[in-house]
């Protein structure tokens, strides 16, 4: 892909953050020419540290995507946006909607406004999420699948997701859509368990606490290494067969508490099970398993890191950058 993206102008909205930082750094060792796009906001993710060693190759705009006409202007000259930006806690969603529908359903639109306006030309990926089916009806869930969220994120994200792929459709706006699972992996946010239990089994971990895991711990998660994420992302943003499609993403499968067991084998620690909270348990999916054969197909895509070693190295970079995370 380097020769694909050489001398591209890269827009990555949520640039700062735990994808869009570490598609980045591999978009600037392509020779692309990026500018990441950032709110900061305290709690999101975002993190200049990120950036620390890769920050001479790349551009800074602080800012938000609620703000129509900053997004109007930084829109412009660019081939591709990577718009990963987006609120991801399913609890926080169901606590504080109205800021959930803003940032992941109005703000899309938004930007989509501002493309078709400014750059009709540019191509989007947007990131999705497993969130958008909500409990599975059956077992690999593929693209098919009823959409049926049990929080108001997951809602949200199927609006955003729509609005790209109706652009796409009537506006000629390329958009192609990812809906990621369980992403964990070096530069996630570790401050809280809100955005994905995986990175924060493992600060519990490192730091030798108890972590508690609701219910049984029985229910499976898919999970995705972050570079086969970011690999996966860059395939979409090459391929002109994936405009207006959907694509599953997904890799290992393990129950809740076969990850604890693992990650604190690797890091320390242990686990226990307590009972669900009431807030948590109304929003609870249960087992869920990706059918990711169209992202083979089409992307020619699969994961390469497997669960094992991608939590290896995840525990080994904490280990060593734990100061700027936690």
């Amino acid at each position: 892909m380097a020769s694909d993206y050489a001398g591209k102008r890269i827009l990555i909205t949520g640039g700062l953050g735990f994808i869009g930082s570490n598609i980045a750094r591999r978009l600037v060792d392509f020779g692309s020419h990026v500018l990441l796009v950032d709110s900061l906001i305290p709690e999101y993710g975002g993190n200049l540290y990120n950036i620390a060693d890769i920050e001479d190759r790349v551009t800074v705009n602080i800012s938000d995507v609620r703000d129509q006409f900053a997004m109007n202007y930084l829109v412009q000259n660019h081939d591709l946006m990577f718009n990963l930006a987006g609120t991801l806690s399913h609890v926080d969603s169901m606590k504080d909607p109205f800021t959930d529908l803003e940032i992941n359903c109005k703000s899309q639109l938004s930007i989509l406004e501002s493309c078709r306006h400014h750059n009709p030309e540019i191509k989007i990926v947007f990131a999705g999420t497993r969130g958008q089916y909500g409990r599975a009806q059956y077992q690999p869930v593929d693209e098919k699948h009823p959409l049926a969220p049990t929080d108001v994120n997951g809602i949200n994200n199927n609006a955003g997701e729509a609005y790209h792929l109706l652009y796409n459709d009537v506006y000629g706006i390329r958009a192609t859509s990812l809906r990621l699972t369980n992403t964990y992996g070096p530069r996630h946010q570790m401050k809280h368990h809100r955005q994905g239990i995986i990175n924060w089994f493992v600060r519990q971990a490192i730091e030798g606490k108890e972590i508690p895991i609701y219910g049984d711990g029985k229910q499976l998660r898919d999970t995705n290494y972050v570079d086969d994420v970011v690999e996966a992302l860059l395939l979409a943003g090459l391929n002109e067969q994936a405009n207006g499609q959907v694509f599953n993403l997904g890799g290992e499968a393990a129950s809740v508490v076969d990850l604890a067991t693992t990650i604190t084998r690797l890091a320390g620690g242990s686990f226990r099970l307590i009972p669900f909270p009431e807030s948590a348990k109304a929003i609870e999916i249960g087992d869920y398993v990706a059918d990711s054969s169209r992202a083979r197909a089409v992307l020619g895509w699969k994961p390469n890191v497997g669960l094992k070693d991608g939590l290896e190295r995840t525990i080994e970079y904490y280990r060593e950058h734990r100061e700027h995370y936690w």
